[in-house]
């Protein structure tokens, strides 16, 4: 819970120390009113009008200070999931795509899905763990104005629960990292149905290989590893919960005939320690939602996205501009390319060549054979390890990479075909989609109003004229 708590309270400062303050009122007043309830049984004050005043004063801010707290918490723990979605999307979009590529899609996307998703429910519970705790902390500091000595062995009993609890957590979240480990191999697995579902339909064989080899054995040490985890959880808690018994156990019989105590004092400790039960338990319950948040925190940290931070670009001059020609230049250009198993591979180039302007070459060659990786190198998706691209007489570097590739438009053989005309001025570009859209002969399928098409279910080969 201290990882998010820092992870909160980095992001919101102000909101974090407004719901500790609530909070700290709120297991106050609880404790308050623990206590006036007890003052109540044991004394002959109940008819007092000044503790009647008291327990309704103590009835109003309790709820108040917990709405406050809990509304200050929710709030908080939305934006921050909605920041972390929204930041962790442009990490990506502004990683080096060889950078993407070296993670692959599957772990991308289980980072977005279920670390994100897991973190959400994390940040969800710490709200009912952070007011848990502070009527936890408002029952103990009760129970020490009851009587010190008891308050002595309380306070060694529950230590000794909470480093019981903490350390089948830790083992807890080793199983929660090996499954993590497995639900990207399940992503995996996932995509290459959805991708791979026609070839599935034409050969049982693969089908059944596939479900066999491949798919059950993830999924069942997925959920072999998620079983343990909880289970570990679920005994910590128990064994945890149990040194609280234990402690009213001793309070009950042993106290009496060691030290001199009253019944009214025993009374005061058994009636708290009867009400601690109820925030022991939510706290334990949710010990799973915080280890799976911390294992998805410490995977999207890890994960090796990073943002480029402030990126001083050099504007490239633009085609035609200080009277030079759009020229582009490969001087000695090399990219090298490693497999995923960092056994095979190949270097493309050197290249030399010029492309001048209203020049149109082909780039021919056989499968692997380096196409799509000087393709990318000319749009400025890949940077040359070594030699230089000229473009306009200046050097391609990563200052400029983004301008650079400003310059380019592509639609490779893996194109995303989106429904919005994105980054397009609506009202001046419609006409001119819909031209486009009755020279393709599409018109009668496809129409687009306010930047949007009305459909994108096309064939393959529609989709392909669509998005050149």
């Amino acid at each position: 819970m201290g990882v998010l708590l820092a992870f909160l309270f980095k992001k919101s400062r102000g909101i974090v120390i407004a719901a500790i303050i609530a909070s700290v009122l709120s297991g106050i007043a609880s404790s308050m009113l623990i206590g006036l309830s007890h003052k109540a049984l044991t004394t002959r004050e109940a008819s007092s009008i000044w503790l009647m005043l008291a327990f309704a004063a103590l009835c109003l801010l309790f709820p108040l200070s917990r709405v406050v707290a809990e509304v200050l918490l929710v709030y908080l723990s939305q934006k921050v999931v909605f920041d972390l979605r929204a930041q962790f999307i442009r990490q990506i979009m502004s990683t080096p795509l060889r950078k993407l590529e070296e993670i692959r899609v599957h772990r991308i996307m289980a980072a977005l899905t279920d670390d994100v998703g897991a973190l959400s429910n994390g940040l969800s519970t710490v709200p009912i763990l952070f007011l848990q705790f502070s009527v936890l902390i408002g029952c103990v500091i009760y129970l020490g104005y009851l009587y010190i000595p008891l308050l002595v062995v309380t306070v060694i009993i529950i230590p000794l629960g909470i480093g019981c609890v903490q350390l089948f957590f830790k083992f807890g979240l080793r199983h929660f990292v090996r499954a993590r480990k497995e639900q990207d191999m399940m992503f995996k697995h996932m995509r290459a149905v959805a991708e791979g579902v026609k070839l599935f339909k034409l050969h049982s064989g693969r089908r059944e290989a596939f479900m066999d080899q491949l798919f059950t054995p993830t999924g069942l040490r997925y959920r072999r590893e998620n079983v343990r985890g909880n289970a570990v959880l679920i005994g910590g808690s128990s064994i945890g919960t149990s040194f609280f018994f234990i402690t009213l156990g001793l309070f009950l019989f042993i106290a009496p005939r060691v030290i001199n105590v009253t019944p009214q004092i025993l009374t005061g400790y058994v009636l708290v320690f009867g009400f601690l039960m109820v925030p022991i338990g939510v706290i334990t319950s949710l010990m799973s939602n915080i280890g799976r948040a911390n294992v998805a925190l410490r995977n999207i940290r890890t994960l090796g996205i990073e943002l480029g931070g402030e990126n001083d670009m050099t504007p490239l001059p633009l085609p035609g501009s200080n009277g030079q020609s759009p020229k582009l230049v490969f001087e000695g250009v090399t990219h090298a390319y490693t497999s995923e198993d960092q056994n095979t591979g190949f270097t493309l180039g050197p290249i030399d060549i010029s492309v001048e302007p209203g020049e149109l070459v082909f780039v021919i060659g056989g499968n692997g054979s380096g196409k799509t990786t000087l393709a990318k190198v000319i749009t400025g998706l890949y940077l040359p390890q070594s030699g230089r691209v000229r473009f306009n007489g200046q050097v391609v570097t990563e200052r400029n990479q983004e301008n650079y590739r400003e310059n380019f438009t592509a639609v490779f053989s893996d194109f995303y075909l989106f429904e919005n005309l994105l980054g397009l001025e609506h009202h001046a570009i419609d006409e001119q989609a819909r031209d486009y859209l009755k020279q393709l002969r599409l018109d009668h399928k496809v129409t687009v109003e306010d930047g949007t098409l009305s459909t994108i279910d096309l064939s393959n080969g529609q989709r392909k004229r669509l998005a050149c």
